[in-house]
């Protein structure tokens, strides 16, 4: 298993009055209270985009499957690289390139499902991997780095949440919805989800119920990880609204797979 580099106490950047409780790990015998700059840190992390020999990958995939079976050990051992690295965020990309590899394939099958041409499956992966895995994934990072240092830091003054560790979140939030909605979904894809009535209404709406919880209850467990937050419950209140639009769309007829589907062909078309 491979840890981080990054931080170290007594900067702004670190933790001091994080509770050494939480990890049975102790420091490493060459732990060093040097702390990197975020430029430091993210000019480490990209270059180690293009060492794959270096990467765990054998970790990241384990971690796959337990965001899917049991999330919250994934963020557990975030408290350990924090203890041993210094810091909540990843510094081995192995996760983000088997994250991308699951995504390119899996767009491609969604692609040939939809039956486009060559040139518009490649059109297509362009746009899901550049557009709304990667364009979405900083937006709604930023964004919800910005909502937690501002409204859910205990103290303004304290350390705050890394943009990195923001975006680990986001990412991991975003693997099952990925699973189900991309990949998943294609083996109902013919014979249900693409059929009048209320069984395929239901079968497709159920997916992408259970992918916003999916989402939803996997950043709540990343932001509730951190010991300089409070109410991370607020990741948990589009809860209610979120089973009561279930049902409506079950009600209206709105079969919401079919909607993508057609907001896809609509892109790579036009």
């Amino acid at each position: 298993m491979k840890y981080p580099t990054s931080p170290t106490p007594g900067s702004s950047t670190s933790y001091p009055n994080f509770p050494r409780s939480t990890s049975p790990l102790p420091a490493p015998a060459n732990y060093q209270p040097t702390t990197a700059s975020a430029a430091v840190k993210r000019y480490k992390y990209i270059k180690r985009l293009f060492q794959f020999n270096q990467m765990d990958f054998e970790f990241a995939a384990w971690q796959m499957v337990y965001l899917f079976v049991a999330p919250q050990r994934v963020f557990r051992n975030f408290n350990y690289r924090k203890h041993t690295k210094s810091q909540f965020a990843r510094d081995d990309p192995a996760f983000l390139v088997l994250l991308s590899i699951w995504l390119f394939l899996s767009s491609i099958c969604l692609g040939l499902a939809l039956r486009l041409s060559a040139v518009k499956v490649v059109l297509f992966v362009l746009f899901v991997v550049f557009v709304d895995f990667i364009g979405a994934g900083v937006l709604v990072s930023t964004i919800l780095w910005y909502v937690s240092n501002k409204y859910l830091r205990r103290d303004q003054d304290g350390p705050d949440v890394e943009w990195g560790y923001a975006f680990d979140v986001h990412i991991n939030a975003f693997f099952p919805p990925l699973s189900l909605l991309h990949f998943f979904q294609i083996v109902f894809f013919e014979n249900v989800l693409f059929h009048d009535g209320f069984f395929s209404c239901l079968i497709a709406n159920t997916f992408w119920l259970a992918s916003i919880i999916y989402y939803l209850y996997i950043t709540f467990l990343g932001y509730s990880n951190l010991p300089m937050l409070h109410n991370a419950r607020v990741f948990l209140l589009p809860l209610p609204i979120l089973v009561l639009t279930y049902f409506i769309t079950i009600i209206m007829g709105w079969n919401l797979s079919e909607m993508l589907m057609y907001f896809y062909l609509m892109r790579v078309l036009h």
